[in-house]
């Protein structure tokens, strides 16, 4: 027992301090991105500006079919995220607009800025957990759920949101199963909707 002690404090020891031969890992995406990330920039090379992301300035306008427009802060566009396992996204609601069900390999928590949504989640038993969200609340998505968001106010809304992943992806479930390769007689089997519904579908994605 003794001997495991000692391995284990070892093993710990080894890993803080790999851990702090760098303060910081600017990602370089010019380089193939591994299962950790992005090798590190070169640190003579980092200026202040490598901590510093603008992609949120502004107003931005819903440009899809969904009415929304997402901007994504993710290490490969923001590189200083590179490593700490973390990364933000701003959204943005035209009146009626929605981010439909969707998931990602972390969890994410949502600040409301402006205007009023509906948030919520379904877990792996089916429960949606869902509430009207006014501005400067806050709700949190567990890791991997289904989630969404809908604004129900009568202006457009904006919200920030934060996961726990440098690179957390996102999959849009109605993009995923009309708007990809999946052939249209198997989307309908799946989703027990009719041939044309899914061929609506497909062409509202361009896929018909």
């Amino acid at each position: 027992m003794r001997n495991l002690s000692l391995i284990f404090l070892f093993c710990l020891l080894s890993s803080l301090s790999h851990a702090i031969e760098l303060d910081f890992c600017v990602g370089d995406p010019s380089l193939p991105r591994g299962p950790e990330g992005y090798a590190c920039k070169d640190p003579a090379k980092v200026t202040t500006d490598d901590f510093v992301y603008t992609g949120f300035r502004g107003e931005k306008t819903p440009n899809n079919v969904f009415g929304n427009n997402v901007t994504l802060a993710f290490s490969d566009v923001f590189p200083a995220f590179n490593g700490l396992g973390i990364s933000m996204a701003r959204l943005d609601f035209a009146i009626g607009g929605v981010i439909p069900v969707h998931s990602h390999r972390t969890s994410e928590v949502l600040l409301l800025v402006k205007g009023t949504i509906i948030a919520g989640f379904i877990d792996t038993n089916n429960t949606a957990y869902y509430k009207r969200l006014e501005v400067g609340d806050v709700m949190v998505f567990p890791q991997a759920m289904l989630h969404f968001q809908i604004n129900v106010g009568k202006t457009p809304a904006t919200a920030f949101v934060s996961l726990n992943g440098a690179n957390p992806a996102l999959q849009l479930t109605p993009t995923s199963l009309f708007a990809g390769n999946l052939p249209a007689d198997i989307a309908q089997q799946i989703t027990l909707l009719s041939h044309e519904e899914v061929r609506r579908m497909k062409r509202i994605f361009g896929t018909a």
